[in-house]
């Protein structure tokens, strides 16, 4: 099963997209996506509104938040909206401990050759090695990281590859879309079909899922850590 993990959507409250969660989920559903994950900025679907806005889909939805930490830009699954303090990872982690959630690093390498980071801010001061790299705090309070981001270049993904190797965590695929370019550009391939958001945290919790590349090129490759 097939889903990208890593949307965004104007509705959904993410002001840097212009996408309609209608848009997403068509062009979604064309390029051959089973599912999609609408990370969104800020607060999030409310339940019941995503609720009214999904249930015509024939494609699994997920709700979900990236949330803006001291550490950078995580993943957040299992939330029902934004909580005041998450902001900080230590209060994060502790929030989605309490509802069987999950976190995953986002784009965490991205401008890492060529300017300062989210992650390294002194960029006199960042590592020069994936084994370097990898002690990084953020790394340890994540249940995985994203190492296909439709919004880096290949070096910065291939870097993400190389410190979830060296971690021994799972890795995830994603376009980061905000328009319809590039939906489905990667995505992760979970091994078992899902059908709510429940079997979904289920699979994660898992580790069934590894990040793929190339779906719309019809050439499907797995980039396993």
């Amino acid at each position: 099963m097939l889903i990208d993990m890593h949307a965004h959507t104007v509705e959904g409250g993410s002001t840097d997209s212009s996408l309609l969660l209608r848009e997403l989920v068509e062009e979604a559903k064309r390029v051959g996506l089973d599912g999609i994950c609408l990370t969104e900025h800020g607060g999030g679907w409310d339940e019941k509104r995503f609720e009214e806005m999904t249930q015509e889909y024939d494609i699994l939805i997920i709700r979900a938040l990236e949330v803006d930490t001291e550490l950078g830009h995580v993943g957040t699954f299992g939330l029902d909206g934004y909580i005041s303090g998450i902001h900080k990872i230590e209060e994060l982690r502790h929030a989605v401990d309490q509802v069987g959630g999950f976190l995953i690093a986002h784009h965490p390498f991205r401008g890492f050759f060529d300017r300062a980071n989210l992650l390294w801010t002194d960029k006199d001061s960042r590592p020069t090695t994936p084994q370097e790299a990898a002690q990084h705090l953020l790394f340890q309070m994540v249940d995985a990281i994203e190492a296909l981001n439709g919004g880096n270049n290949d070096r910065e993904n291939t870097f993400a590859l190389e410190v979830a190797r060296e971690l021994g965590l799972p890795c995830t695929g994603a376009s980061d879309c905000h328009s319809l370019n590039g939906i489905g550009c990667h995505a992760t391939f979970f091994e078992r079909d899902l059908s709510s958001e429940e079997e979904f945290l289920k699979e994660l919790r898992a580790g069934r899922f590894y990040p793929v590349t190339g779906l719309r090129k019809d050439t499907l490759v797995p980039c396993k850590p």
